[in-house]
């Protein structure tokens, strides 16, 4: 698909500098852009490669001036950055607007499907399954019996949903992820043999959630497994039976949260991270990665290690421990110094 810089610049209130019916059908880095492609300049670092782009329009801010000529069609607007992000959006939307029902698909007879759908070829969507308006299904995905999903989501292909998960409106959730699967439950006998306990909870995904590639959210043995509005899921997170997590955290990849535990809103969850179970996280707390959380945090804590304590006390403990080998070699040196001293018989 194909548009002009005037189209581009209609859809972000800028001004041309150049020749505005000049037509571009990708995206590109300034260093990288070639004719045909549309990239931008924010951070100055870059300006020189304005100049030797093969990019056919450049998005600049309005306060820009070249010092030389520019072959590209400038576009300038308030602020560059965000101008672009805003046409990536755009451009994510209109190549991923697919409509229809391809074939082979199964849809349940007692399913309820809004209007402007898109279902994938593969896919299958159960019983007493509702969805929204707008709503995308790629291939290869599965939706359970009782799922309801709201507005203008997107379930991409082999996400695999069990029954009686509910989800909101505008949420994302990447390949290969599982939602609704049963809790780690198992309750051990007198011969010390396990047997699984059932997971007749659900799963709740509020609005505007964005779940990446291979994570599983497990159902809740009872009540719900609660994800809340904006929360953002990094790839291969584990969220365990009855966890809920606040309004707005984001979570990088790698993570794992045992059961129960209850996580605050606004919260910065790193890389890797391991919860223990039945604790609870405060509100905007900031978790380094690899860190090893082993009991509840209060609001606003910032902390680091495993098992993990506040940020001040392990940067400081990190000195003492890089000096670990100096100062094993000083005690030694103290010791065997004591050890060749005779005793003082006047003493």
């Amino acid at each position: 698909m194909k548009f002009t810089a005037q189209q581009i610049a209609d859809i972000l209130e800028g001004n041309i500098v150049g020749n505005s019916n000049v037509e571009v059908s990708k995206l590109s880095k300034i260093e990288e852009g070639e004719k045909g492609s549309l990239t931008f300049l924010s951070n100055l670092k870059y300006k020189s490669f304005l100049y030797t782009t093969h990019a056919s329009v450049v998005i600049v801010n309005s306060t820009f001036v070249p010092e030389k000529e520019v072959k590209s069609t400038l576009i300038k607007v308030e602020n560059a950055y965000e101008a672009f992000s805003k046409i990536l959006a755009f451009y994510n939307e209109v190549k991923n607007n697919k409509t229809g029902r391809e074939v082979p698909h199964f849809i349940s007879d007692s399913a309820k499907i809004g209007v402007n759908e898109y279902i994938g070829a593969f896919s299958y969507i159960g019983e007493n399954v509702i969805l929204g308006e707008n709503v995308k299904i790629y291939p290869n995905a599965y939706i359970g019996d009782n799922t309801i999903i709201g507005d203008n989501c997107v379930i991409f292909s082999g996400v695999k949903i069990y029954s009686e998960t509910v989800i909101g409106n505008n949420c994302k959730i990447h390949s290969g992820t599982i939602i609704g699967g049963d809790g780690f439950g198992f309750a051990p006998d007198k011969y010390g043999v396990y047997t699984a306990i059932p997971q007749i909870g659900n799963v709740i995904i509020k609005d505007n959630v964005d779940i990446g590639s291979a994570c599983t959210i497990d159902r809740a043995t009872m009540g719900s497994t609660i994800i809340n509005k904006g929360v953002k899921l990094d790839n291969q997170i584990q969220v365990a039976h009855n966890v809920e997590i606040g309004e707005n955290t984001v979570i990088a990849a790698q993570t794992g949260i045992a059961g129960s535990t209850k996580i605050g809103k606004n919260c910065m969850i790193g890389g890797q991270v391991g919860f223990v179970g039945h604790i609870v996280i405060g509100d905007n707390v900031k978790i380094l990665a690899q860190a090893g959380i082993s009991k509840s945090l209060k609001d606003n804590e910032m902390v680091n290690g495993s098992p993990a304590f506040k940020i001040q006390d392990f940067n400081k403990s990190s000195v003492y421990f890089r000096n670990l080998p100096k100062i094993a070699s000083k005690i030694n040196n103290i010791e065997k110094e004591l050890k060749t001293q005779k005793p003082n018989i006047n003493e």
